[in-house]
């Protein structure tokens, strides 16, 4: 009866498009998600993702789940969850992919999910990692561990998305470390992100990870921007 109540005068809307959800949809309304723009990325070892890493550094994968477009449902998602409070948005998309994820046929399996990292005084500022959900959900879904420790950010910088191309990666190279502790030697990291742009902040917190022993790389993300 009090559930009841709350949905009478708090009805909840969909996170894309702001109708009001019926009984058996969970953050997104049924037509939403038949309207998401899916890459389909996991089928192609050679998709955009994957080009953005060319010739700079090592992975062995890298996908997203979506086409992120100015002022698209997707852009919607992921500001109604990066700056709005909304985390259960990362923890469908995560469910969301992960079957995807299960299809790939890697040499070396996934062994721990690791999330891009904030710095504290963002954290605080924020009071989540938007891709802490999003992170879980795919660990989970994988049987793998997740891990948010593993890999720091060592200096603070302002929204990524504030800036222009250039700017993304200007000085981004040296504000990731990592522990080098041996419980997390020769082991095959996924690296998981909100939106993926230039590509900057995630090859930057690829390189750090690459300091320990053994180590190798993947990359997901939730949605990825048209260029």
């Amino acid at each position: 009866m009090f559930n009841y109540l709350i949905n009478l005068f708090f009805p909840k809307v969909c996170a894309g498009c702001h109708t009001i959800l019926i009984s058996n949809e969970t953050v997104l309304c049924t037509t939403c998600r038949h309207e998401m723009p899916l890459t389909q990325y996991h089928l192609d070892p050679k998709n955009e993702a994957v080009k953005k890493f060319y010739g700079k550094i090592a992975i062995e994968h890298a996908s997203a789940l979506l086409y992120f477009n100015k002022k698209g449902i997707v852009q919607e998602l992921i500001h109604n969850l990066k700056y709005r409070g909304h985390e259960e948005i990362g923890t469908v998309l995560g469910n969301w992919y992960v079957e995807d994820l299960k299809e790939l046929v890697l040499e070396t399996p996934f062994d721990m999910v690791i999330p891009v990292p904030l710095h504290p005084k963002k954290f605080r500022e924020r009071g989540y990692n938007q891709v802490t959900t999003f992170g879980k959900a795919v660990a989970q879904g994988l049987n793998i561990d997740y891990d948010g420790t593993v890999l720091y950010r060592k200096k603070y910088s302002k929204t990524q998305s504030k800036k222009n191309l250039a700017g993304r990666s200007d000085n981004i190279e040296n504000i990731f470390d990592v522990i080098t502790a041996e419980e997390n030697q020769n082991k095959h990291f996924l690296i998981v992100d909100d939106v993926l742009t230039t590509g900057a902040t995630l090859e930057a917190c690829a390189r750090a990870l690459l300091k320990i022993p053994g180590a190798k790389i993947s990359i997901v993300c939730m949605a990825i921007a048209n260029s």
